[in-house]
């Protein structure tokens, strides 16, 4: 070919560049300077041998290269369809350019025009920073290329999903997968920029994290074969706080990260869609449901959604969560709640209240020295506070409240409050929800939740000071208000509201209510007994209990 001739290929190469939407495709060549260093005679033929194979995949892949586009050694290519980039990159990375080996970058956005025959703006600094992430020889694709190229790929190719990454000066991270293809080497190091923040609108935790260890290992685990596992347990035993600590351990396992959805504050069950897609960032869409938006969203997306304080809403995301696990084949859900979503194929982890000698002690101890830094317990101390958590039956909620009093209370003193536990345990603290402010509020939000009946049944089997079974709460009601089927109903019903423990460890299962529930619901039941009493007392006789003089003319 005569210099005439080459100068003509090269001009056409260099014709009017695409506007519009187009596919960027950025290369550099990785350590380019050592390599000048060291073998610049095998560096300056290599270089030609790139030139004029660019000129001809851009000529086959109908792409232009704008002129003097990059710098040092790196180049630009643009093209009308992504596919064509694809291909385009493939044919690159298997080309015989030894010792080149190219870090290649695709990106499709809006294109601005610098000139006619060079680009500026959002979409080539974009591709640039995605380039900067690949390693020599590793060809990494952004998100809006990877829905474009997903059904067109050039043969045998497949792609990679390498998780999100923060940009260097650039606000959004990016969604990156890898082009792979069997004749290049597949396996690099992790990308050379920082992993995206991975736990999105995780709720902040201004204490540490005291034992559970088994615990945490033992959801660690269910997670990693089952794409729903739901937390169960009575409220203030911790499950929230055991569930964001799994989530944070076992980040790495979902590329796109793990999202917190907090379901507490939602009244009306028919907003749980929405509020999930709030959490997830997602645009209001007048056209499509919540649900709809959600599950185009997550589609083939690999996280993990933690749904907390299911209770309360139950129907409602169980069918949201029914949806999920159907349409999004990559997304395990983490829920917490008092009452297991019952979704065939889930697992449901029990979280039981800690051990008074050993993660209870633990933790008093820790919330006890926030309270008071130079709180040292010795070994009498010890065997008090273990005390202390036994009478609060492990509840981490309790024994924080009971820890916070070391301010004002000695250990005896505080063991002294403790003869009616829901009353005496609360805090001031504004940052936290009112639901966990006071051992009160978190019994209520349990009860609130119960039927008439199983209200009515809590409050006879809270006359049990020890455990029960089910013919001593058949007992309990007259035979011809319900039957002993409908009672057993409603016994398992509170056990799955993690209101009542079940032991079926011997010949007939065991219930027990724990001491803090039951001093609750003996109270609710005197009170309750009260206001009956009240209401059935004729005029004359509420007349006569009021103290003299305290009726005033007006």
């Amino acid at each position: 070919m005569s210099a005439f001739d080459r100068e003509e290929q090269v001009d056409a190469s260099r014709g009017s560049l695409p506007a519009g939407t187009v596919t960027l495709l950025l290369a550099d060549i990785e350590s380019s300077t050592r390599l000048w260093d060291a073998q610049p005679a095998r560096m300056a033929e290599a270089l030609a041998r790139l030139d004029h194979l660019l000129d001809g995949l851009v000529a086959a892949f109908n792409g232009v290269r704008p002129v003097e586009q990059g710098e040092g050694d790196s180049f630009v290519l643009a093209f009308r369809r992504a596919g064509d980039a694809v291909s385009c990159a493939v044919a690159l990375q298997r080309a015989a350019l030894s010792p080149i080996r190219l870090r290649i970058g695709v990106h499709t956005g809006d294109v601005d025009l610098r000139d006619e025959r060079n680009y500026m703006g959002p979409t080539i600094n974009r591709a640039a920073r995605v380039r900067e992430l690949a390693h020599g020889g590793q060809t990494v694709l952004s998100s809006a290329t990877r829905h474009l190229v997903l059904e067109s790929l050039p043969a045998q190719a497949w792609l990679k999903d390498l998780g999100c990454y923060r940009l260097r000066d650039l606000p959004r991270p990016e969604r990156v997968v890898q082009l792979c293809h069997p004749d290049l080497h597949n396996d690099f190091p992790p990308l050379r920029g920082g992993r995206a923040e991975a736990f999105h609108r995780r709720p902040a935790q201004l204490t540490e994290f005291v034992g559970r260890a088994g615990d945490v290992a033992s959801v660690g685990r269910a997670l990693t074969g089952n794409r729903l596992v739901t937390l169960c347990g009575t409220g203030g035993v911790g499950k929230t706080r055991l569930a964001v600590e799994v989530a944070d351990r076992a980040g790495e396992r979902f590329p796109d990260g793990t999202w917190y959805v907090d379901l507490a504050p939602v009244a009306d069950p028919k907003r749980v869609p929405l509020l999930a897609a709030q959490a997830l960032a997602l645009p209001d869409g007048p056209d499509r449901t919540a649900v709809s938006r959600l599950l185009q969203h997550l589609g083939d997306r690999h996280l993990l959604l933690l749904l907390d304080n299911c209770e309360h809403v139950l129907s409602a995301t169980t069918a949201l969560v029914s949806a999920v696990l159907s349409s999004c084949p990559r997304v395990t859900v983490l829920a917490t709640s008092r009452e297991p979503l019952h979704i065939s194929g889930g697992r449901v982890v029990r979280v039981p209240p800690m051990a008074a000698g050993g993660d209870a002690t633990a933790l008093f101890t820790a919330r006890a020295r926030d309270a008071r830094p130079e709180f040292a317990p010795g070994p009498g101390e010890l065997a008090r506070i273990a005390e202390i958590c036994g009478r609060l039956d492990g509840l981490p909620l309790a024994i924080e409240l009971a820890a916070s009093r070391v301010r004002t209370l000695s250990l005896a003193e505080i063991a002294e409050t403790l003869h009616d536990p829901p009353a005496v345990l609360s805090c001031e603290c504004r940052s936290t929800p009112a639901r966990h402010r006071s051992l009160r509020a978190c019994l209520d939000w349990s009860y609130e939740l119960l039927t008439e009946s199983e209200k009515a049944l809590l409050g006879r089997l809270a006359t049990f000071p020890g455990g029960f079974d089910r013919e001593a709460a058949r007992g309990l009601v007259p035979g011809h208000r319900l039957s002993g089927r409908q009672i057993g109903g409603l016994v398992d019903a509170l056990v799955d509201k993690s209101l009542l423990t079940c032991d079926s460890s011997g010949s007939r299962a065991l219930y027990r209510l724990n001491h803090t529930t039951r001093q609750y619901l003996l109270e609710a039941s005197a009170h309750s007994r009260g206001r009956a009493r009240r209401r059935l007392l004729p005029r004359a006789a509420v007349a006569a209990t009021i103290p003299a003089g305290a009726i005033r003319n007006r």
